[in-house]
C-alpha cells in the first residue's frame, strides 16, 4: 500500500483556500498511486490560535460541506483541525475518510502544547483505524513525545504510526529528524511524518514530509519548502 505524507504552507484561517491545496495534494498522491494521504496538524486553517479560539466558524464537524471536494477525491485522506466537543471548547482533531469519503474515525489530540492548553481540550482515547489490510495508529505533534502513547500503537497490533504534526526551523529541525526515526525502531512501525512548510502561526514549517521503515530507514522524504508530498509503499 502506498502512503503520502503531505506538506503545505497553509493560508490563514482560509479554510476554502487551504482545502484547495489539500484536494491538489490529494490528486498529487493518487497520481503517484498513493491510497492514503495524512496532512499537517491543523492543515484546514493553518497554527492560528487565536483565530480558532475567536471563530467557532472555523470548527469543523465531519459532515462539514467544505470537505465535500476533500472526500470526493478517490484516496483516503487523514485531517487534522479543529473540531467542536460536548464542551466549550474545541479539540485538536484527526478526521479519517476512506476512499469513498465515508469517517473511518476521529482521534483527538491527547497532549496539548504549551499555548494549546486553555484553547482546545485534550482527548482521553487513542486512535486506530483499519485500511487496506493494514492497522494505522494516529498521533498530533506534541503526542508523540510520549513513548507509552506510540507503545501502545505497536501493542494493539498496529502496522504504521501516522503523525499530522507543525515543526518548525531551529530547534524542530533537529527534534523532528531525531524523534521520527527513533519512534519507528522502539515500535517496530512504520512511521509517517506530516508537516508544514512555511509559515503557520508564530512558526515556520520546516517542511521534510517523510516516511520511515520499521528499523528507522528512511523510506521518503520531502524538501524544505515546496508544497509537496512524500509517497512510500508500506508492505
Amino acid at each position: 500500500m502506498k502512503i503520502a505524507a503531505a506538506q503545505l504552507s497553509c493560508v490563514p484561517a482560509d479554510i476554502p483556500a487551504n482545502v484547495r491545496q489539500l484536494v491538489a495534494l490529494a490528486d498529487q498522491a493518487r497520481s503517484q498511486g498513493a491510497e492514503l494521504i495524512v496532512f499537517p496538524e491543523l492543515a484546514l486553517t493553518g497554527y492560528e490560535l487565536d483565530a480558532l479560539a475567536a471563530d467557532p466558524a472555523l470548527w469543523t464537524t465531519p459532515d462539514d460541506p467544505r470537505l465535500d471536494v476533500l472526500r470526493s477525491t478517490g484516496i483516503a485522506t487523514v485531517v487534522n483541525c479543529a473540531v467542536p466537543t460536548d464542551g466549550p471548547l474545541p479539540a485538536i482533531g484527526t478526521y479519517v475518510y476512506d476512499t469513498n469519503g465515508g469517517l473511518l474515525t476521529t482521534y483527538l489530540k491527547q497532549h496539548l502544547y504549551e499555548n494549546e492548553q486553555g484553547i482546545f481540550t485534550s482527548g482521553d482515547q487513542d486512535g486506530r483505524f483499519d485500511l487496506n489490510g493494514l492497522r494505522f495508529a494516529l498521533a498530533t505533534c506534541f503526542d508523540n513525545h510520549f513513548p507509552d502513547l506510540t507503545a501502545r500503537g505497536a501493542a494493539d497490533g498496529c502496522d504504521v504510526h501516522l503523525a499530522s504534526s507543525l515543526y518548525g526551523t531551529g530547534n524542530g529541525i533537529q527534534e523532528r529528524a531525531a524523534l521520527y526515526p527513533s519512534i519507528a525502531k522502539d515500535t517496530n512501525l512504520h512511521v509517517v511524518l506530516a508537516n508544514h512548510a512555511g509559515p503557520s502561526g508564530p512558526w515556520t514549517g520546516c517542511g521534510g514530509a517523510a516516511l520511515w521503515a520499521p528499523d528507522g530507514t528512511l523510506l521518503a522524504e520531502a524538501d524544505a519548502h515546496s508544497t509537496t508530498v512524500a509517497v512510500a509503499d508500506i508492505p
